[in-house]
């Protein structure tokens, strides 16, 4: 195998683009590994530790694009051929496909149409403020992808935002639906009186599909960016945001998720939702806050938080769905540690939540990772988060990309000492075409040997997603995996099994 770069000067690019070129040429044959990214010296650190950086690399400046591949001679010059066209198209700002002409996507703010008043930055991080910054001083609201952005930037701009009377979504922002119009990473949900606001992506993802398949639909869905409600930024975002929606005719109900917020955040925002004269449902993971007034409601995980929202919406409890009895399978599991491979953070952190006070000790890093390396698995329970900068950095995030995600699956399963392995799949806007079909050979491959272990696995989607909720849920079923309806579910389930494990050996 030979490994390339190619250094293109001066040229930054929307990283869902980028994102995008490096998963259509990377599962080639004769294509080991590819990877687009700035040349920071970040992330040519990233690129020589996976044996992905030349010369030519090493030599690129912090404002040019590297296109590094690795794989056998001729598939490497006809890949680079590609990657250089695929880079010279222009690309659609909603799903990242080559558009018929330049006029649909703008490559400056000042040739938006007139009238435009929604900017979405995914430039790499070190370029993402000042493009919001031009985008808000043109009265233009801002949802930014991209990630990396330093925390007192993103104060400045939420800063500018409040005081032009505008909304910043991110940065870090993974998904937002805007009166229908769904924004990086969102499912095709229906339309209804629940409005949510977060600053965790794929939480919002799973409250807005159990929703649907509880009958309720979404009038607006907020990401806010996942440091919104740390101490520094102070909840600029959510604040606003749920400004907007009290005075919303359309939303009856308002969800609030995310990960602990700073107590002094915490406290703000919830002052605010007991003034916003509607029902309130907060679920801030791991944080013990108090509902400040009864139309305040307090879920201490995703499902609860979705269960009460349809439970306001429809004026009537939903049935709860029963979680499978594997009590059978207990006897049959080698192993006797947990594997929980996430592509969502937040499903990683709740699921840390929910286990540790089962399990005990969890890991949550593995020994430094190399794409195109086996992962080493450390001899006890790990939850991972795969779209963690640590993984992603150089590499498309695994929702886009399932390749670091099946490396450490098929690490997992043929680990003898792998008791229980959990896997994520969220489909919908922005993911890939069939995340399910890319992880079920894996799990088939394991599940006729003596030592496999069980695999749980939930889809976050509904039916009207382009990959099909129920299809999905059948390859993995398929493939020998127990799906389950959300993330709280097949933690808990996880934790049951472990357990029994435990009280039987």
């Amino acid at each position: 195998m030979s490994v390339r770069n190619v250094v293109h000067e001066n040229l930054y690019f929307d990283s869902v683009a980028l994102m995008r070129v490096a998963a259509s040429l990377d599962d080639r044959p004769g294509i080991e590994a590819v990877s687009l990214v700035m040349a920071t010296d970040a992330n040519r650190d990233v690129l020589s530790d996976a044996g992905l950086l030349t010369d030519e690399g090493r030599a690129a400046g912090p404002n040019d694009l590297i296109v590094a591949v690795r794989g056998n001679e001729a598939a490497l010059v006809e890949a680079l051929s590609d990657a250089d066209a695929a880079l010279s198209q222009p690309w659609s700002p909603t799903d990242g496909t080559a558009s018929p002409s330049h006029a649909a996507s703008p490559r400056r703010l000042v040739g938006a149409p007139e009238g435009a008043n929604l900017a979405l930055i995914s430039t790499p991080g070190r370029y993402a403020a000042a493009e919001a910054l031009k985008a808000l001083r043109h009265g233009m609201h801002v949802f930014i992808f991209s990630d990396n952005v330093p925390v007192q930037q993103e104060v400045m701009l939420k800063q500018e935002a409040h005081q032009r009377g505008l909304l910043v979504m991110g940065a870090d922002c993974g998904t937002t639906i805007l009166n229908g119009l769904p924004l990086g990473f969102a499912n095709a949900v229906r339309r209804g009186d629940v409005g949510l606001i977060g600053a965790s992506g794929t939480g919002l993802q799973q409250i807005s599909t159990l929703l649907d398949s509880m009958g309720v639909g979404i009038s607006q869905l907020i990401g806010v960016g996942s440091h919104d409600l740390s101490a520094e930024v102070g909840g600029l975002s959510m604040l606003t945001a749920l400004d907007a929606l009290a005075e919303d005719p359309s939303t009856n109900v308002i969800v609030l998720v995310s990960k602990p917020p700073a107590p002094a955040v915490a406290g703000e925002v919830l002052a605010r939702a007991a003034a916003a004269g509607k029902s309130v449902v907060v679920s801030f993971l791991g944080s013990d806050v108090r509902a400040p007034a009864p139309q305040v409601v307090v879920a201490s995980d995703l499902r609860e938080a979705a269960r009460a929202a349809a439970r306001l919406s429809l004026g009537a409890d939903v049935p709860a769905v029963e979680a499978p009895d594997l009590s059978p399978l207990v006897d049959t599991l080698p192993g006797r540690w947990l594997r929980a491979l996430y592509a969502g953070g937040t499903f990683a952190y709740e699921a840390e939540l929910l286990l540790r006070p089962v399990l005990g000790a969890i890991s949550s890093r593995v020994e430094r990772y190399a794409p195109g390396r086996v992962p080493r698995l450390p001899d006890s329970h790990l939850v991972l988060d795969l779209g963690d900068d640590v993984f992603t950095s150089g590499r498309p995030h695994p929702m886009i990309d399932p390749a670091t995600r099946i490396e450490f699956l098929r690490a997992a399963v043929r680990d003898p000492a792998s008791a229980v392995v959990v896997v994520d799949i969220v489909i919908g806007h922005g993911a890939a075409e069939d995340p399910a079909g890319a992880l079920a050979p894996v799990i088939a491959e394991a599940a006729g040997s003596p030592t496999a272990p069980l695999v749980l696995a939930f889809v976050v989607g509904t039916g009207h997603d382009p990959q099909n909720l129920g299809e999905q849920e059948q390859l993995l079923r398929d493939a020998g995996a127990v799906v389950v309806d959300d993330s709280t579910t097949a933690a808990e389930v996880a934790g049951d099994v472990l357990t029994k494990i435990g009280a039987t050996r």
